[in-house]
C-alpha cells in the first residue's frame, strides 16, 4: 500500500512540483514551501497566481499579482525574470534556450536568455501560452483560436482559427499537434502540417460535463490525459491524425466525483488522477488497472507531479492539505 506524508498548509495551493527529489508546493498567498530535510519557506510573490516547472533548468517559473515573474531554484533562492508593474501575471511558460513566456491582458511577452523581451499583442485577451518542443515558437490561446509566432522573426503569425473562447494551449511532445482547452467544456486540436500548401486538420474533443483545467501528455506523447469528467479522459495521439475517429480511454471512473487534476508518469503509460474530494489514484492505459494512492481529503486536488524516478507523487489541494505519496510504500 502506498504511504502518504501529509503537509498541511493554509489556504489554496496552486501547484506541486519536484526539483530534483525535493517536493515544492506553491501557495496562492505567495509563499513556496519545500520539504528538504524539514519544511522550508520562500517568499516569492505578494499573491501568487501561477507556477510551473521548467524542465530544462530544473527550476520553477512563477507569476503573481505583484506583476513579477520569478525563477525559483532547488535551494529556494528567487531570481526576478521580468516585471510589469500594476499588472497581474497569471500565465507563464518555460521555453527552450532559457526563454520564459508570460502574459497579461492582451499582451504576451517572451524574455530571452540575454534579457531581451519580445512583445506580441493580440486584439483580445491572452488566455494561455506554450512553446513548441523545438525552435523558439510560441502558441498564444485567445478568443476564436491560436496565434503561432516565431519569436526571433518579424512577420505575421500563423492563425489557427476555431470559433469560441480558448483558455489554455499545449503542444504535443513531437510538435505535430496543438491542443486547446475551451470555455465550452471541450478540447480543440490542430494537426500542424509542415508541407507547403497543406491544410491544417481540426480535431474536436467534446462531451465533457465540466471545463478541462488539467492536461498531461504521456511520456512519448501517444496519449493526452485530461480532467473535466468523472473519469480521466485520455485521447490517443499515436496515429497520424491523432484522435480523429477514435474514442478516448476513460480511466478511474467515479459516479459523481469529478477529476480535477491529471499527471502522466515520466516513463510508463500510467496516469495519476486527482479528484474533487481529494482522492488520488493511478491507472494504467493498457488494461485500466487502478491503484488507490490516497483516500479522500479536505479539498479538491489542484495539482500533482511525479518525481523523476516515478516513485513519488506530490499533490496540492485548494484547501491546503498537500503531501507526498510514496507508491512503493
Amino acid at each position: 500500500m502506498p504511504t502518504v506524508a501529509p503537509l498541511d498548509l493554509d489556504g489554496h495551493v496552486v501547484a506541486a512540483a519536484f526539483l530534483g527529489d525535493v517536493p515544492f508546493f506553491a501557495s496562492a498567498s505567495g509563499t513556496v514551501h519545500r520539504l528538504d530535510h524539514g519544511q522550508k519557506v520562500t517568499e516569492a510573490h505578494d499573491g501568487l497566481l501561477t507556477c510551473i516547472r521548467d524542465e530544462a533548468s530544473d527550476t520553477l517559473i512563477s507569476g503573481g499579482e505583484d506583476g513579477k515573474v520569478q525563477r525559483i531554484a532547488a535551494d529556494g533562492s528567487v531570481t526576478l525574470v521580468a516585471e510589469v508593474p500594476r499588472k497581474w501575471i497569471s500565465i507563464v511558460a518555460p521555453g527552450p534556450q532559457g526563454a520564459v513566456g508570460f502574459a497579461e491582458g492582451r499582451t504576451a511577452r517572451v524574455r530571452l536568455a540575454d534579457g531581451t523581451i519580445k512583445e506580441f499583442a493580440e486584439s483580445r485577451s491572452v488566455e494561455g501560452i506554450a512553446f513548441a518542443p523545438k525552435g523558439l515558437r510560441l502558441a498564444i490561446a485567445r478568443y476564436n483560436g491560436v496565434s503561432l509566432h516565431w519569436v526571433a522573426m518579424a512577420g505575421q503569425p500563423v492563425d489557427l482559427e476555431w470559433k469560441g473562447a480558448h483558455n489554455g494551449v499545449t503542444f504535443s511532445p513531437d510538435g505535430r499537434f496543438v491542443v486547446t482547452s475551451m470555455q465550452e467544456n471541450a478540447l480543440h486540436g490542430w494537426k500542424l502540417d509542415t508541407k507547403p500548401g497543406a491544410d491544417t486538420r481540426h480535431m474536436r474533443m467534446t462531451g465533457y460535463p465540466a471545463k478541462v483545467k488539467s492536461l498531461s501528455w504521456s511520456t512519448k506523447g501517444k496519449w493526452l490525459a485530461s480532467s473535466g469528467a468523472p473519469a480521466a479522459i485520455v485521447w490517443p495521439f499515436s496515429a497520424k491524425d491523432g484522435p480523429m475517429g477514435k474514442p478516448p480511454l476513460e480511466l478511474g471512473t467515479r459516479a459523481d466525483v469529478m477529476v480535477t487534476a491529471v499527471a502522466c508518469h515520466p516513463a510508463e503509460e500510467v496516469v495519476a488522477i486527482g479528484y474533487s474530494d481529494g482522492m488520488v489514484l493511478a491507472a494504467r492505459f493498457a488494461d485500466s488497472r487502478e491503484v488507490l494512492l490516497r483516500r479522500p481529503g479536505k479539498g479538491a486536488v489542484t495539482s500533482m507531479a511525479w518525481s523523476k524516478s516515478g516513485k513519488l507523487i506530490a499533490f496540492a489541494s485548494e484547501a491546503g492539505d498537500c503531501g507526498v505519496i510514496d507508491i512503493a510504500g
